[in-house]
Order: C-alpha cells, then sequence, then structure tokens
C-alpha cells in the first residue's frame, strides 16, 4: 500500500478542526513534498521526519513523497503534524500496518532522535478527539495539560517507537488519568489582613456574590490592592465546564499556567503599559489576550487612568457579551472574555484630591483631564464605584483582625448566595439581561416609586439603572431576602457616587 491517511487536530482559536494527513508514496526522483497551506514550521517536519525515522532504526522510503494536510484552504502551523506524517510514511512504506491506525488521531512534535516533545493547544484538541470519539496518542509532556478533560481516551508517549509498539499491540502506552488535579488548596491572601476600610470591604463582597465590576478610587497607599489580590479567595470555586475553558485557553497561549486545583481561578495584573493587542489578544495567527486569560476570573487593572485609552475602550464589548473577536486578514477568531473587572485609581494626578487629609494642587482642568481618561460609557459599565479613604497613622500600627469564623462566616455567605442566583436564574447577578433581568430584579409598588423618583434625581444611564437593580438584588440574596427593599437600593446607588463625581469636572 502506498497510500496512508491518518487524522490530527489543527488549531484555529479555541477550536481545534480535524485535518486528514494523506501521505502517498510514489515512482521517480526521490523528494518530500508537504502540500495543503503548511507555514514554515510544518514545511520544516520533512527533515524532522525524516530524522526521527532513521534514528528510530526504520527505513526511510526513497520515493517521491507527497503529504497532503486536508482541508487545502486551512493554515496550518507548528510541529504538530509532525508525528501523524511519520506514521503516515510508515503504514504507506508497510512497516507499519495501516489497519492499525483506525480510531485514532495523531497530535506531536519529533526531535531529530523520534522523541515526542510538547505542543501547544493540546487541551481543545483532546476535548474534540472525546466529542468525536477517537482516541488520542501525544507527548508524555501534556499529560499534566490533559488532566481536565473528563471521560476522555488519551494515550501519551515518549518516542515514536513507543507509538508504534503500542500499534503494533507490543507494549501499551500509558493512558492518561484524566479529572485529575493536585490536591493542594490555593493559598488566597485573607481579607483580614486589610486594615479598617468596612465600606469598601462590603462592596468587595458584594462584587463577590453577584461577579460585578468594582472601581477603587482611593490615594496612594490607601489598600486598593490589597482588597482586590483578596477577592479570588472570595469567589466560587470554578464548576467542571469552567476549569475546561480556562485551562483551554491557558493551553493555546503557551503562557506555563498551571491549574493547582478546582478552585484556582485566575488573577492577571497586567501592567499599565501594556498594549492593546496584549490585552485584548491578536497577532497574525491570533492568540489571547489578557481579558481572555481572565475569563472565569479576576482582571484587575491598577493605575486605571495610566492605561491607553484606547486599550482601555476595548473592554466595553467583552464586559457586556463576554467574549471578543479578533478579525484578521487570514482568520476570524473568537475568544471567551468573561472576566470580573477590579480597576484602581488615584483620585487625581497627584493622589489626594478625595483624601481627607491632605491638599490637592491640581488644577480643575487638570483633574478633568485626568478622569477623562475614563470614558463614561465604560464608566457605566462598572456598577460598584467606591472610595477607598487614607487611613490615619495611628491605625497603621495596629494589628490586624485575624477572626478566622468571621472570615469563614463571610466567605459561606457569599457562596451561599453565589449558589442562590445559580440556582434561581442560571448566571450570577451581573449577567442578568432582557426580561430576565426584569423577573428577578421585579420591585414592589412602594420601592418602585422610590427607585423612579431617586432615578430621575440622579439622571444617570438606562445601563446604569439596570447595574443598580442588579447590585441591589444581589445585596438581598446576601441577606437572604426575596424582595429587593428600599435600603437595599439606597446602598446599591451610593456605589455609583463617583460615575457622577469623574464627570462633574
Amino acid at each position: 500500500m502506498s497510500l496512508a491517511t491518518l487524522y490530527s487536530r489543527a488549531q484555529t482559536g479555541l477550536d481545534a478542526p480535524l485535518v486528514s494527513v494523506e501521505v502517498h508514496l510514489a515512482n521517480g526522483l526521490p523528494g518530500f513534498s508537504i502540500v495543503g497551506l503548511p507555514e514554515a514550521a510544518v514545511r520544516e517536519s520533512r527533515d524532522r521526519v525524516r530524522a526521527a525515522i532513521i534514528n528510530s532504526n526504520f527505513e526511510f522510503p526513497k520515493r517521491r513523497i507527497i503529504v497532503n494536510l486536508a482541508p487545502a484552504d486551512l493554515p496550518k502551523d507548528g510541529g504538530r503534524f509532525d508525528l501523524p506524517i511519520a506514521l503516515g510514511l510508515l503504514a504507506a512504506s508497510s512497516q507499519l500496518p495501516l489497519t492499525t491506525l483506525k480510531g485514532y488521531e495523531f497530535i506531536g512534535e519529533l526531535s531529530l532522535s523520534g522523541t515526542l516533545r510538547k505542543t501547544d493547544g493540546i487541551l481543545p484538541a483532546a476535548c474534540a478527539c472525546h466529542h468525536a470519539g477517537t482516541i488520542l496518542i501525544t507527548s508524555i509532556e501534556n499529560e499534566t495539560e490533559l488532566y481536565p478533560v473528563q471521560h476522555a481516551d488519551i494515550f501519551c508517549a515518549t518516542h515514536l517507537l513507543d507509538v508504534c509498539a503500542h500499534l503494533n499491540g507490543l507494549q501499551k502506552l500509558s493512558q492518561v488519568n484524566v479529572g485529575k488535579f493536585a490536591e493542594e488548596d490555593p493559598a488566597y491572601p485573607d481579607l483580614n489582613e486589610v486594615i479598617g476600610q468596612p465600606r469598601a470591604k462590603r462592596a468587595l463582597c458584594i462584587a463577590a456574590a453577584g461577579q460585578h465590576h468594582m472601581l477603587m478610587i482611593g490615594s496612594p497607599g490607601s489598600g486598593k490592592t490589597m482588597l482586590a489580590t483578596r477577592l479570588p479567595g472570595l469567589l466560587a470555586p470554578m464548576q467542571q465546564d469552567e476549569i475546561l475553558e480556562t485551562c483551554s485557553i491557558y493551553s493555546i497561549a503557551n503562557t506555563g499556567h498551571k491549574l493547582r486545583s478546582p478552585q484556582s481561578r485566575p488573577f492577571r495584573n497586567p501592567h499599565h503599559t501594556v498594549s492593546a493587542v496584549g490585552l485584548s489578544g491578536g497577532g497574525s495567527n491570533p492568540k489571547p489576550g489578557e481579558i481572555s486569560l481572565a475569563h472565569n476570573g479576576v482582571l484587575f487593572l491598577d493605575e486605571f487612568t495610566e492605561f491607553d485609552r484606547r486599550a482601555l475602550e476595548i473592554l466595553r464589548e467583552p464586559l457586556e457579551t463576554g467574549k471578543i473577536t479578533i478579525s484578521r486578514a487570514a482568520a476570524q477568531v473568537d475568544f471567551p472574555a468573561r472576566f470580573q473587572l477590579i480597576a484602581a485609581m488615584n483620585p487625581c494626578p497627584n493622589g489626594c484630591d478625595l483624601d481627607q487629609f491632605g491638599q490637592c494642587g491640581c488644577s480643575s482642568g487638570e483633574l478633568r483631564n485626568y478622569r477623562n481618561k475614563i470614558s463614561a460609557p465604560l464608566l457605566d459599565r462598572i456598577d460598584l464605584q467606591v472610595n477607598v479613604s487614607k487611613l490615619p497613622s495611628k491605625y497603621l500600627l495596629e494589628q490586624p483582625l485575624n477572626n478566622v469564623s468571621d472570615c469563614a462566616q463571610l466567605q459561606s455567605q457569599i457562596l451561599s448566595a453565589s449558589e442562590l442566583q445559580l440556582q434561581r436564574q442560571g448566571v450570577l447577578n451581573a449577567r442578568l439581561q432582557g426580561k430576565q433581568l426584569q423577573q428577578i430584579c421585579k420591585l414592589s409598588d412602594s420601592v418602585k416609586k422610590f427607585s423612579l423618583e431617586l432615578f430621575e434625581r440622579l439622571n444617570i444611564s438606562a445601563r446604569a439603572f439596570h447595574g443598580v437593580l442588579k447590585v441591589a438584588r444581589t445585596i438581598a440574596d446576601l441577606e437572604s431576602n426575596p424582595s429587593i427593599e428600599t435600603n437595599y437600593i439606597t446602598e446599591a446607588v451610593s456605589y455609583r457616587q463617583f460615575d457622577r463625581a469623574l464627570n462633574s469636572r
């Protein structure tokens, strides 16, 4: 048989389209051609595969070799096709029975000695193989990355010879123990370590319970970063589908992130010099950016006003839709970006405008230019806007309260509120929209009359109006109250004081 067909997977965003690897041996002068829109790394497979076959004590066919990667209009990149091309050559030259390849898919880069190396983006491919009902064979270096794929048949090998021995029934490869995670729990910083700031802590708990976005405004050193880093420890653990989505993103991004446990939510803290592409994702071969790496977790933007305004404006659509579309000449890719935004900024360039213990020397024009770096539409999407006041010096020498029982009770209250929301409507309150928002945030006649009078006096937008209702619903859930009371509306409105203050100058 001079023709062999195997199957592998390409990578397009989080998708892993099926690729047929067709290897044909023809008469004529020896040559090695790869067709099917291969990029440079794929074309270089010719030399890697040749050396790997020879160094594994197989005979390299001295014939005209044509490898077709179908479909022909799908770009192929990386070294992931080395293993199927090598096996196809062995099968086409009758050194490996063709029937043994049935039901398998192969992904792996070969070294010159025949050793299998790690392949980026293996997790989406493993998920696609599982849904297709096929068995995946890949490198042993990808094993820990494949743990989140439950109920999948995945085998890992260290060498081309091991794969051939497995296919011939001579030696069975090790099967991936899918669903396995490290047993250590993530060590999150304790909220009790933050001295004072009761109002900011309360807002942080509301944000954790309903997944609301939050902006903290305060002088340097007032505790904004400390508060933000305590949020992941208050959030509910990730579900299986969230774990799989998050790990898939890190798999194609090749950031070296390892999921320590099912409770390890991402916490991304990019520097304010990050580019728009670094934040949103992109490139000739689109890769996820910071907002996608924070999917199902927290995106913390410190020094919010120091970010490039064009980069910040990119956040507007993902904050609403939970995804971002990267369009390039060659392809259009969708990446999930359902993150919780926590931002922190100084109230003025000198950091003392809202500080009751200092004087601000900034002019009204300087303040206006500084605060206008955040657009009103972006600010509208942030439900919680909190002032973090500077603490008097006498409090800094006090030991923070370390009441473990109080912290555990607070976390239990937040988790109970989150579970209540998921059971009631399937999503957390921050993601309520349309008819679902009207049903879940239904007000009594007295509360409705009070709210309308309040909103008309404040002159806020429709989006901010809905944001207040969502926050009030979360406050009611924290109190285990099925109804939204007047005091919940009042508290929710109090957390929007800065969208008025920032636009008043």
